[in-house]
């Protein structure tokens, strides 16, 4: 069930001996070029005939009434409802803690303040086929409206009733989302991005999805039609790391729940204890054999499952940070001093006590995470992906008097003759003691 790779005694090779998913490797880019062109021209009846081909039903109106969304809130289980209302209350605390006073800076005469301002309009992400992802409308809208955005729409393909499932309108309901439309897979990105008569574009879209969705967002960023954060949002990932302390069920069942969201994913052991690496991978087919979604795991599994022996803590830590996964499981005896080492990951997670699970629901941050390696040089979802940072700058003459020949003796370096014209024609009204005029 997981791929044995050992590693013991590979040195400095231990990168170049990883193999992992690759998203370039045959991304489905002719297929969502088409299914992004067919929608901006073909507007309302092509998200409509789109939906038909791929999720089977006949849907009339894409847009969900306010009403439904209210509905679905008052109707849900009670437990759900508590447990929806507590992953609110963590998220929004956490991303509230994210906002901090805007930055002033002054020095030489020269102030420099920032503006922070929310886009106009944000496009969710749901993913609902395969399961429906109720946690990640608080994910993503949360840290949305801390932000300020005043327009919040959320796509999530419709169900085989053409509904889009009622956690979904319950947890948007809860989040304050402004809009729901029952459309998914890549013409929901093409939607939000380019509008048709039903849905408003937006400046941003954000939240996991497959292939197809992760490909269509690439290509509506590529051609500047949408803002999309700099992190491969696609399909799931996790890195246990392990010792002879840990439990070993605990460690499968981990190795197991980021695999059941289905292909193209990946699950990796790393452990310096060989004995844990066999008991581990005994304990996963046994979950795999016994699990409601023993297919989805298996096909994560069979291409990007492993466990993976190397010689000590140092090297298990090398290892995570060469694939920089979207989750990170420290399940040693003492995870704290494993944390300098760690250079990349999505999250991590600390102690035997701490599954990637809870993140993925409710401890606040965002469990919308890099996957892909994206972790190398992204992060998780911010309030800071729905804010533009604008800045302003102020100067007096006296200011300008010394920054001037400065500014002018890089410009003239450069050959702009009129960067530099334009310091010293202030500058040449400025005498001994100030400015002889200023701007009318």
């Amino acid at each position: 069930m997981l791929t044995r790779l050992d590693l013991r005694g590979a040195g400095d090779a231990l990168a170049a001996r990883l193999p992992r998913p690759q998203a370039a490797s045959a991304p489905p880019v002719a297929e969502v070029q088409a299914l992004l062109a067919e929608v901006r021209t073909g507007g309302d009846a092509a998200l409509r005939d789109l939906t038909r081909r791929f999720d089977g039903v006949v849907i009339d109106d894409l847009a969900v009434p306010a009403e439904e969304l209210a509905t679905a809130l008052a109707s849900i289980e009670t437990e759900l409802r508590t447990a929806l209302e507590v992953a609110h209350g963590n998220i929004l605390d956490y991303h509230q803690a994210q906002v901090g006073p805007e930055v002033v800076h002054k020095g030489n005469g020269i102030s420099v303040s920032e503006l922070r301002r929310p886009v106009d309009r944000v496009g969710l992400y749901v993913p609902s086929a395969g399961a429906p992802l109720i946690s990640t409308v608080l994910m993503t809208a949360v840290p949305a409206k801390v932000a300020g955005v005043p327009g919040v729409a959320l796509c999530s393909a419709p169900g085989p009733d053409g509904r889009v499932p009622p956690g979904i309108l319950a947890a948007a309901a809860l989040a304050g989302v402004d809009e729901v439309y029952r459309v998914g897979g890549a013409q929901a990105i093409a939607a939000l991005a380019y509008g048709t008569d039903t849905i408003p574009a937006v400046d941003v879209i954000v939240g996991p999805g497959g292939n197809r969705v992760a490909q269509a967002k690439r290509e509506v960023a590529s051609t500047g039609a949408v803002g999309v954060p700099s992190s491969f949002a696609g399909p799931s990932e996790v890195v246990v790391v392990a010792d002879a302390t840990t439990p070993v069920e605990w460690a499968a069942v981990d190795v197991v729940v980021q695999a059941e969201h289905g292909p193209d994913g990946l699950a990796w052991l790393v452990t310096w204890d060989e004995d844990i690496a066999d008991a581990v991978t005994a304990a996963v087919a046994r979950l795999v054999e016994a699990s409601p979604r023993r297919a989805q795991i298996e096909s994560t599994l069979g291409e990007g499952g492993y466990a993976v022996v190397v010689d000590g803590p140092e090297e298990a830590i090398a290892v995570a940070n060469a694939i920089a996964p979207e989750h990170l499981e420290l399940m040693t005896a003492d995870p704290e001093a494993l944390l300098p080492l760690v250079r990349s990951a999505g999250a991590v997670f600390c102690g035997p006590w701490a599954p990637a699970s809870v993140g993925d629901y409710l401890a606040g941050p965002s469990h919308v995470l890099p996957t892909y390696g994206s972790a190398r040089f992204s992060s998780a979802l911010r309030v800071d992906d729905f804010l533009k940072h604008i800045h302003v700058i102020s100067l007096d003459a006296d200011a300008l008097a010394q920054a001037g020949p400065h500014v002018a003796a890089l410009a003239t370096a450069e050959g702009l003759a009129a960067h530099a014209l334009s310091v010293h024609l202030r500058m040449e009204t400025i005498g001994p003691s100030g400015p002889a005029a200023g701007p009318e």
